[in-house]
């Protein structure tokens, strides 16, 4: 059974998640700072709430989680605990009754931190400040019942063989909450499913695969290869990522993403398998209930 997901925000239906910014809460005095963060933080816990409803009321058997559902969380000048928050043992209630709700209805979670989350990066500091952010995010990731936190491989940095073996050694420091969670996802400038299936068999991690990014930097390999490759270094429920190209036959560049999927994109590959789909499209909800409506009809006559 297919189950997709949808990523972090919508396009028509009411929820919406508040962040805020470094420099707005340095305006403020340090109490009105985190009585304004805990406003924000139990916003976004209740609207987390409302998100998962809204999938289980539509048939949507996933929800990657905005990584700034607390924000600036481990930031150097404002970040905080959930306890220096006023309320903040309530705030933390309410992300696991989402937590229970998904469990309950069977919807999954997931994270996609930030572009600037990179562990093979050659500066320590970023090492340090990106173990760091994983860290808080396994943190809500054990109240709201997610079992993955996705990243991308990171930069080559000049000597792309280096910058693989300096990952895999990052991730070998890990927690084993964090690692537990950890996936990579191969990308659409640097690594592609061949540069990072030897580093998830050797860190323990499983490949999200993004075929739109292996349309875009290809290597070889085909989307059969690299689906039975990266199912293997799943030890649960597989997580794939699906777009469209916003330009297509060379019209223009090939990364970015179109409003809604080309069921044609589907991969026949994919049609037969346990698997969440994470749906990478800018018209969100109405893109996924659109492909629920239009892709059984298009496998039917493409992929019998």
């Amino acid at each position: 059974m297919i189950r997709f997901g949808l990523c972090c925000i919508f396009r028509e239906a009411p929820i919406r998640f508040r962040r805020a910014t470094a420099k707005h809460l340095l305006s403020k005095p340090p109490a009105e700072r985190l009585t304004t963060l805990s406003a924000i933080c139990r916003h976004n816990a209740e609207a987390l709430h409302q998100a998962l409803l809204f999938c289980q009321a539509n048939g949507i058997g996933g929800f990657r989680i905005n990584s700034q559902i607390l924000p600036l969380k481990t930031h150097p000048e404002v970040g905080y605990a959930m306890a220096d928050l006023p309320g903040g043992d309530e705030i933390v209630d309410q992300f696991r009754r989402c937590g229970r709700f998904s469990r309950r209805h069977h919807i999954r979670t997931s994270f996609h931190p930030d572009q600037f989350i990179v562990l093979n990066s050659p500066n320590p500091d970023v090492v340090h400040r990106s173990m760091a952010d994983l860290a808080y995010q396994t943190e809500v990731a054990r109240w709201v019942n997610a079992d993955v936190i996705n990243l991308h491989g990171g930069g080559a940095y000049g000597d792309k063989k280096a910058a693989l073996r300096r990952l895999v050694r990052v991730i070998g420091k890990l927690p084993t909450a964090v690692r537990n969670r950890l996936s990579l996802e191969n990308d659409d400038r640097v690594f592609t499913p061949a540069d990072l299936l030897p580093v998830c068999r050797q860190a323990g991690v499983p490949l999200v695969y993004d075929v739109h990014h292996h349309r875009c930097l290809p290597d070889g390999r085909t989307v059969a290869d690299v689906t039975g490759e990266a199912l293997e270094t799943w030890p649960r429920e597989p997580l794939f990522h699906l777009s469209s190209p916003l330009h297509r036959n060379g019209g223009g560049p090939c990364g970015p993403h179109h409003d809604f999927i080309d069921p044609s994109d589907f991969p026949c590959e994919w049609r037969t398998l346990d698997l969440t789909v994470e749906i990478e499209a800018k018209a969100k909800e109405i893109a996924i209930l659109r492909l629920m409506q239009t892709l059984p009809d298009d496998l039917k006559h493409r992929c019998a």
